[in-house]
């Protein structure tokens, strides 16, 4: 069979083919069952046939008399014979003696094209192969022949599929232009739509393009397309400009399962260099004929009038066309994801680099200094950069020839941005070219001016543009939705987590060379934020506007800050939302905030003193929370003498007073609390005895009962006596209750579940972990998720791991509005379905889960929790007799107690309710060097 690979690019509404072709000897049918009874024969159609049959056989052979090639004389008389008795195919024979009439008018046979005798060969094989078992079956006698030539349903259609294969060369050589005179080709070109005049084809062989000297981090891809390749799969790769879409398809042309398989039959068409807003279906036809080396000229004016929006409809049936011609297999590259109509294509999306393969790009250019000393620096500008490779390419070739130091580039970087990548002409040197070519896309360009609208407020909002709320955001764009929709469909912008994002390059040239975002959208954008602030921070706890926030919270810290820098209209308003929005972040997301900056420098005048104090204050408020004391003692006082100017002593008051609680919180944390701390740490690592910690503490008023409750509860983790410590923490909750100190009561009880579990008293521990929920629901929910995930765990050792699963659900619906407040309810939560699943037995499941909590706790330095994910790998290795692994995995989960200073052995001691289930004994049996780990000798 022949095959030819197809790539093709077409800008704006691109697309790019590259061609090629295979051969291989077609292996003969076993044909059987030839006594069955051919009931075609007494068919309408079939006696219509043998009707025929007679006509077409007197064209067959007065054809033969006129071909000048002798292998086509003998395939026709071939077929004559068939005809004689199998009439059932008579059309086929008719289309093959319309084909070689065609295809062989005006050549000789010594000047066959070599893919003209290939395609000849093949029909004769074929031919040959039918003409075969009809002879067979004429030796059968008259009579026999006379009543039915007896071949069956399957034989016809398989013969009627193998012509069909073959004529498929014919057709593709003709598509491509590879006949023999001029009326062949236009003939060709016109199968798919009609074309201009052409001068006479000047056959020759286009060099491909070589392999790029440059393509890192794409192996693995290259590999993957190049099997689906080689497998018949067209392919679709898609991407905004400088992906390096066309370098992985150049790589795909060069594999060597590739060059095996297509040998010289590989084209690439391309094209590049052409306005997209400009290209016609002439322009179309006329480079990819170039690239299989004919040459089309003498344009028809009629195809000079032509618009790109026509080209629109006529390319892509065309494409889809060439697509379903046997043999052949494409390739298109594009930024637009509208492929052509009707074909199966393999859509593969072209993503940025990873940071290593990234800085292999860059150092590969950059030769100035050494990758080790200049490898921090330039990581940052790398990210900055989303990993681009266009734009990698173009910084670093920058850079090398203009001998920028390290520091001179990060300075370039940060003053110029987007122009730094405009160091030539071309899409390849270029970000500007490469942008422009996709803002002349027919598709963008139809969208007008509220195209460059969308695409400046994406470009402004630094999470991108929240999807499900864009007609709300934007209320002056009603087609908002199908604007967004082009536009990634253009790869100007993509999807990620609900957002329409852009990538930074892209975003920075938005920025930096189209108009600002537009004053009515600005507008629309900060009124539907603010909205959302206010009824947050009058209605606490509304669900819908917490989700804002928390969705899109760096969106309006963006808003606030930028309204701040230029304050105009409603001064009073931006300052209202600034304080709101503090307010928001304090209550369901507290972290570090950039508007700090942004509140100092209002201006300070009688209309802004209660308006900035107001800000400041509750900055403090977000410091405090963050434990920035230093930075919250400061912004109080800032605030405390605004409101002491503005004649407003009631909120300087209430800002004095909780600075004052605030200093009297830090001096009750003076030596007692760190000396709880400090026997806290050393409790883990069992580097003292129980009975000395906690002691000096638990004589000061304000840390003693809280440093008791610890003691008790270090003396049952050390093994002491599990009944006195029940009694000891049972009279120290009672002591607390009558004072109403949650958090003494919360470990209390804390203490009194974790007894219950290790005594096998799982309902006194659920028991235990509720009262701690009831305390604090409503209000600390923090608090409430913690322990509703550990009830989770102890529902899982009690076997009802369905009701763990509800627990964790539960917490969950909750945990998003905590998720940078308390990062480690995370953790517990990911650690506990981890031992949910594994305690069920779904080891996939809990694989999982450990491996994603290992990852965010490589992320936020928790060594603890790593490390019991860590030990349930290596016991799911274990299950799965996979000694080595768990070896490995037990291994490292010992580096990290050591890391911690915990005794392996000890790892669990002070965390009773994480521990594994006791049938998992593969860490127990590893630390003790039994077999299966007896070679371990530490």
């Amino acid at each position: 069979m022949s095959e030819r690979i197809c790539m093709y690019r077409l800008r704006g509404q691109q697309c790019l083919w590259y061609t090629s072709c295979e051969k291989s000897e077609c292996k003969s049918r076993n044909q059987k069952n030839l006594g069955v009874v051919d009931a075609r024969r007494w068919h309408p159609e079939t006696r219509k046939q043998n009707s025929e049959g007679p006509k077409i056989k007197d064209a067959i052979n007065a054809t033969k008399d006129l071909v000048p090639i002798a292998l086509a004389q003998g395939i026709l008389g071939t077929i004559a014979n068939i005809l004689t008795i199998a009439q059932a195919i008579a059309n086929k024979c008719e289309t093959i003696r319309e084909i070689l009439e065609r295809v062989t008018k005006g050549a000789a046979d010594n000047n066959l094209p070599g893919y003209l005798v290939h395609a000849l060969s093949q029909l004769n094989i074929s031919v040959n192969r039918i003409n075969s078992v009809v002879a067979s079956k004429q030796e059968q006698g008259f009579w026999m022949r006379l009543i039915t030539f007896k071949i069956n349903h399957d034989m016809i259609t398989a013969w009627e599929k193998d012509l069909d294969r073959v004529l498929g060369l014919f057709n593709f050589e003709a598509i491509a232009g590879m006949a023999i005179d001029v009326r062949s080709v236009k003939e060709a070109l016109e199968l798919v739509r009609n074309v201009p005049s052409m001068n006479a084809p000047k056959n020759r062989q286009v060099e491909l393009p070589s392999r790029p000297a440059m393509l890192y981090g794409r192996d693995d891809l290259v590999a993957e397309l190049t099997n689906l390749v080689v497998n018949s799969e067209h392919l679709a790769l898609i991407g905004p400009g400088g992906m390096g879409k066309s370098s992985v398809a150049k790589a795909i042309l060069h594999e060597p399962l590739i060059t095996n398989k297509f040998a010289d039959r590989r084209f690439f068409v391309t094209y590049d260099g052409l306005d997209p807003s400009t290209i016609t279906f002439e322009t179309f036809m006329t480079r990819f004929a170039g690239a299989l080396g004919i040459e089309i000229t003498g344009v028809d004016p009629t195809f000079e009038e032509a618009s790109a929006s026509s080209a629109l409809g006529d390319i892509p049936p065309a494409i889809a066309e060439i697509a379903t011609i046997p043999g052949v297999i494409l390739i298109l590259t594009s930024r637009s994801r509208r492929n052509a109509p009707n074909v199966r294509w393999i859509t593969k999306d072209i993503t940025p680099l990873d940071l290593s393969s990234a800085q292999a790009v860059f150092f590969q250019i950059y030769q100035h200094t050494s990758r080790s000393e200049a490898k921090e620096d330039i990581n940052g500008l790398l990210k900055e950069l989303d990993f681009h490779p266009l734009s990698i390419n173009i910084l670093a070739n920058a850079a090398q020839q203009n001998h920028w130091s390290p520091t001179m580039l990060l300075k370039r970087w940060n003053d110029r941005h987007s122009k730094v990548l405009d160091s030539g002409k071309g899409k390849l040197q270029s970000l500007s070219d490469t942008m422009q070519l996709s803002l002349s896309s027919p598709s963008f360009q139809n969208l007008g001016e509220d195209g460059l609208r969308v695409l400046a407020i994406i470009a402004f909002l630094p999470q991108g543009l929240n999807e499900d709320l864009a007609s709300d955001l934007l209320p002056s764009l009603p087609q908002v939705d199908t604007i967004c929709d082009v536009l990634c469909m253009q790869s100007l912008v993509y999807r990620q987590d609900k957002f329409l994002k852009m990538l930074a390059p892209i975003r920075h040239y938005v920025r930096d060379s189209l108009q600002a975002p537009d004053s009515t959208c600005l507008q629309e954008i900060c009124a539907f934020y603010y909205d959302t602030v206010t009824s947050c921070s009058e209605a606490r706890d509304h669900y819908a506007d917490i989700i804002i926030i928390i969705s899109d919270h760096l969106n309006i810290e963006h808003v606030v800050a930028s309204n701040l820098a230029k304050i105009s209209g409603d001064a009073e308003e931006t300052y209202d939302m600034c304080w709101r929005f503090l307010w928001c972040l304090w209550n369901y997301l507290p972290r570090p905030t950039t508007l700090t900056p942004a509140i100092s420098n209002i201006i300070e005048n009688s209309s802004t003193w209660t308006l900035k104090a107001n800000c400041l204050s509750y900055l403090a408020l977000l410091y405090d929370t963050l434990s920035q004391l230093a930075e919250s003692s400061q912004a109080y006082q800032a605030a405390e003498v605004l409101y002491l100017t503005a004649g407003n002593h009631e909120s300087m008051v209430d800002c004095l007073l909780t600075r004052a609680d605030a200093l009297r919180a830090q001096a009750k944390q003076g030596k007692p609390a760190l000396g709880f701390f400090l026997d806290k740490a050393r409790m883990h690592t069992f580097t003292a005895s129980a009975d000395e910690l906690f002691m000096k503490s638990a004589e000061d008023r304000v840390w003693g009962l809280h440093s008791k409750i610890w003691h008790c509860c270090a003396k049952f983790y050390y093994g002491g006596d599990i009944v006195q410590a029940h009694t000891h923490l049972e009279d120290l909750l009672s002591q607390r209750a009558s004072t109403g100190y949650l958090m003494d009561r919360r470990d209390a009880l804390r203490g009194l579940a974790e007894i219950a579990f290790c005594e096998g008293r799982l309902s006194d521990a659920m028991d235990n972990l509720q009262a701690v929920i009831g305390i604090f629901e409503g209000h600390h929910s923090d608090n409430a998720l913690w322990q509703t995930v550990r009830k989770a765990a102890v529902a899982s050792k009690q076997g009802n791991h369905d009701l763990a699963r509800e627990l964790i659900q539960k917490a969950s619906e909750s945990f998003q509005f905590f998720t940078l407040r308390n990062a480690r309810i995370f953790l517990q939560r990911s650690y506990s379905l981890a031992c949910i699943e594994l305690t069920a037995g779904e080891c996939d499941r809990a694989e999982t889960y450990f491996t994603t909590t290992i990852e965010a706790c490589d992320m936020q330095g928790n060594l603890v929790q790593k490390a019991f994910s860590m030990r349930g790998l290596g016991e799911i290795a274990f299950v799965r007799r996979n000694f080595a692994l768990a070896t490995q995995r037990f291994e490292e989960t010992r580096s990290l107690c050591a890391e911690m200073g915990v005794p392996p052995e000890h790892l669990y001691s002070c965390f009773p309710v994480d521990t594994l289930p006791d049938r998992f004994k593969g860490w127990t049996l590893f630390l003790k060097g039994m077999p299966p780990f007896a070679n371990d000798t530490r």
